[in-house]
């Protein structure tokens, strides 16, 4: 069954159903669209009813300490979650908007049950083989979608601390990626690492300016899913998931 039509192709070629079917409803966010480094992360959850948690809210209206907290607690409580990613590489081969796509489908694609109904925060739709809807700010009004946002962000904020400990001149841990004025001025000093996405124009511009800064890569962001609490990593083929 397709998915609710909120895009023009060729992102989306999907049909309308006027009601939402009963059934398991997952929510999928993302974090990481912005930065001029690192993968873009996606989270999907499906919240199981029987387990509230309180506190749900847009990730980035929770302090980091009430994120950290709320991160442990949705993956103990939740029916099925799945943290997916799109690489540096692929963000630079494909663009950040198809690649935050790729991120989202691979979350769905890696729960271990599957939905009837999937609602993703924002106002586009990544193509997958369930009914979906598109929700602007939904970060803030489905709860679902509230959990997949705090997965994403507290799992890419790590991948940030870890790659800060790598390239502490850059201050990752600080800015997580994004192109604050001290990150521009690292790159200008330092030049761009090699987890820096080379089709942002702060990034290229640096790489014209300098050279590349020495350095070993971060650890991978891990595709991780899981069900009734429990966690595993996900191996799946990314070739497989281009549209």
């Amino acid at each position: 069954m397709r998915s609710k039509k909120s895009l023009p192709p060729p992102l989306l070629e999907q049909g309308c159903l006027p009601w939402h079917p009963p059934g398991l409803v997952a929510g999928v966010d993302e974090a990481g669209r912005g930065p001029l480094a690192g993968p873009v992360v996606a989270a999907a959850v499906i919240l199981d009813d029987m387990k509230p948690i309180a506190g749900l809210n847009d990730s980035k209206k929770l302090t980091a300490n009430r994120r950290e907290v709320l991160y442990d607690e949705i993956r103990a409580k939740a029916l099925c979650f799945c943290i997916a990613q799109a690489s540096v590489q692929e963000i630079d081969e494909i663009n950040i908007l198809k690649a935050t796509m790729l991120a989202m489908r691979r979350a769905v694609m890696g729960l271990r049950l599957k939905p009837v109904l999937v609602l993703v925060d924002g106002n586009q739709l990544p193509q997958i083989d369930v009914q979906a809807e598109a929700i602007v700010k939904g970060d803030a009004l489905v709860q679902a979608i509230s959990a997949a946002s705090i997965l994403a962000k507290v799992t890419r904020d790590r991948w940030c601390e870890r790659l800060d400990a790598q390239y502490p001149q850059y201050g990752f841990a600080a800015h997580k990626g994004y192109g604050t004025a001290a990150h521009l001025e690292a790159l200008r000093v330092h030049g761009a690492t090699a987890e820096h996405r080379r089709s942002f124009s702060p990034v290229a511009q640096a790489l014209q300016a300098g050279p590349v800064c020495e350095g070993g890569l971060a650890q991978p962001v891990l595709c991780e899913s899981g069900i009734s609490g429990v966690a595993s990593t996900l191996m799946m083929s990314q070739a497989s998931l281009y549209n």
